[in-house]
């Protein structure tokens, strides 16, 4: 459990949390009674859930000690009846506020979020790199995968397969059948492939594809039915070799607990921004740790959103091979460090927080939208 009240003696108010805008990029800003501040930039969901934010989350926390984040986390759920809102959009709101008041946090600690969040075990984590290319040929897809790895040095890749939530269809006549002998074929042995088919299958075509995969060694196989169908999901899990994995939709803590024990899954992916931010993905990775499962986030961010999975990635013992990535097209000069993988890895940021660095000149031309 975060105990916070070990770190910090005296009551840590939380006085304001505002959202900004700076380049077409959305920043959620807390600050404490002592003028402390925390910042996280926030994913590209969050511009559509302003409301809740604005009207149901940040009033809770408002006013609190930020020493009791773990508690407050919890209760906002309650709070108002606000669990009649629960899901991805409710979820992805508390996740960036809790992330603010832990960057604060670490700038008054003078430590970074992993280390309040427990044992910093890994100072850099190497990733896997995935591509967003669903409607490109066979050819094409295959020609970008060496681009990115050309970049990044990763030595694991994600491929898009089926029509995504496409009820067995494809993304384009016959592509995924022609992919998966081809990118083995190109990439050779020594780089690990993964798939992941955004719920296209029900279960009978995705054991059919899962033969392909494990015919051709690939290393999982994600979200193969549509997330919420477990039952179809845990029997392709019960007919396949291959690890299925899955948990990047999910917000339910009983749901995740049932995946993990239930092997509805073999490999658990919960977001970090989706399911509410650290605390609640910290429960998850317990969970996953007393199945020996082991988690490993859906996160395919760059630039300073990476910041959060590259924190958890630091600390948690039961992590997988590989985090989630992306290949970034350029680096910006407002921030640092870049996050950018190089010889496959993502160096751990030591500074305080989230370990994100700005340029003051964000904050003096921001629009204030919250």
């Amino acid at each position: 459990m975060l105990n916070l009240h070990k770190v910090f003696t005296s009551s840590v108010k939380i006085a304001s949390i505002e959202v900004l805008k700076f380049q077409g990029n959305l920043f959620v800003r807390s600050t404490s009674k002592d003028g402390a501040t925390g910042i996280v930039m926030a994913n590209g969901r969050l511009r559509h859930c302003l409301s809740l934010l604005e009207v149901l989350i940040i009033p809770y926390f408002r006013g609190k000690d930020a020493r009791d984040l773990e508690s407050l986390v919890e209760g906002v759920y309650i709070h108002n009846s606000n669990y009649k809102n629960s899901g991805v959009p409710f979820w992805n709101c508390v996740a960036h506020v809790e992330m603010s008041l832990l960057d604060m946090l670490g700038h008054m600690a003078g430590k970074p979020v992993g280390a309040l969040l427990g044992d910093v075990i890994r100072t850099e984590i190497p990733v896997y790199i995935s591509s967003f290319a669903r409607e490109k040929t066979a050819d094409e897809t295959v020609k970008g995968l060496h681009e990115m790895l050309d970049q990044t040095g990763a030595k694991a890749f994600k491929l898009k397969i089926g029509g995504r939530m496409s009820k067995n269809a494809d993304s384009l006549p016959g592509r995924t059948e022609a992919l998966i002998p081809m990118a083995r074929k190109s990439l050779g042995d020594k780089i690990e492939i993964y798939v992941d088919a955004n719920g296209s299958y029900d279960s009978v075509k995705a054991i059919e594809v899962g033969r392909m995969l494990e015919a051709h060694d690939y290393g999982f196989f994600e979200e193969p039915c549509p997330w919420e169908d477990f039952v179809e999901t845990k029997q392709v899990a019960d007919a396949l070799a291959i690890t299925v994995a899955g948990g990047e939709q999910d917000t339910s803590m009983p749901k995740f607990d049932w995946m993990i024990h239930n092997r509805g899954v073999d490999l658990i992916q919960p977001d970090l921004m989706y399911n509410g931010g650290f605390i609640r993905c910290m429960q998850v990775a317990r969970m996953a740790a007393s199945a020996g499962m082991q988690i490993t986030p859906h996160s395919p961010t760059i630039g300073p959103t990476a910041a959060p999975k590259i924190q958890f990635a630091s600390v948690v013992p039961n992590f997988g091979p590989y985090q989630e990535h992306r290949a970034a097209n350029k680096s910006e000069t407002w921030y640092s460090p870049s996050f950018e993988a190089k010889n496959g890895v993502i160096e751990v940021p030591i500074g305080p927080g989230l370990g994100v660095s700005y340029d003051q000149q964000v904050w003096s031309k921001a629009e204030k939208l919250l």
